[in-house]
């Protein structure tokens, strides 16, 4: 009568991982590191003050061969810390004038997307996709990964969207990178301009450039508040729905 035959050995079992790789690879901690990031970028200004560098202090700084690119440094440093883009358009105007500063803040704003979106792809998408359940949400996200270039270019010519809030909105959907940076870099022209060549021409207030950008500014703004103002009336109508 034959020996039974030894059965083989089990596979060993996989080394435990380390406890800090097992939080790095937790679903929420890479939100959270987004917003310690962000609130970092935004508390930064505690420490230097980009306003002062823009109003004048950069040109007395810096040599002259290096202003521009540390202005675009600089404009990308103040939209991540959440500084109003229409402020950063003025110096811009003021300090570079009509051609150069549509130029460098238009850059500017290209290179301070670029980040915001990086980071919101790689720390944030993957923890909240699975809450797009809504029919709503699921088809606005269905559109920017199929209509990436023509979405984010909607996002960036609408003047009531704040930036931030459109870089991140692109990040956590599917578009792609190429696309989003190329439509933010067209998209933001009109709105930029208006701001620029506004700064570049108030020292003449009565000249047509200076007239029909502030007309556009001032268009901007209505638009920006109607739309507050029927998202306001919109919200009651939803909550008796519901």
């Amino acid at each position: 009568m034959l020996a039974p035959q030894p059965s083989p050995p089990a596979p060993p079992a996989p080394p435990a991982r380390p406890w800090p790789h097992r939080v790095a690879l937790s679903p929420w901690t890479r939100p959270a590191l987004l917003v310690v990031i962000l609130g970092a970028a935004a508390g930064s200004l505690l420490l230097w003050d980009p306003a002062a560098l823009l109003s004048g202090g950069l040109t007395s700084a810096v040599p002259g061969v290096w202003q521009a690119p540390a202005f675009v440094a600089v404009y990308a440093l103040g939209t991540l810390a959440f500084l109003p883009r229409p402020a950063l358009n003025a110096a811009a105007g003021l300090l570079f004038g009509i051609e150069q500063g549509l130029l460098l803040a238009v850059l500017g704003t290209a290179l301070g997307a670029a980040p915001a979106f990086g980071l919101g792809r790689w720390l944030g998408r993957d923890a909240l996709r699975p809450l797009l359940r809504g029919r709503a949400l699921t088809a606005l996200d269905r559109r920017f990964t199929e209509q990436g270039f023509r979405s984010v270019l909607l996002l960036r010519l609408f003047p009531g969207l704040p930036f931030q809030a459109g870089n991140f909105a692109a990040a956590f959907s599917g578009v792609r990178f190429a696309p989003f940076l190329a439509a933010t870099a067209i998209g933001v022209v009109p709105s930029t301009a208006a701001y620029v060549v506004a700064a570049a021409s108030a020292r003449t207030p009565g000249s047509s450039a200076f007239v029909v950008s502030a007309a556009a500014i001032a268009l901007m703004v209505l638009i920006s508040l109607v739309s507050v103002w029927r998202a306001a009336r919109r919200r009651p109508r939803a909550a008796e729905a519901a």
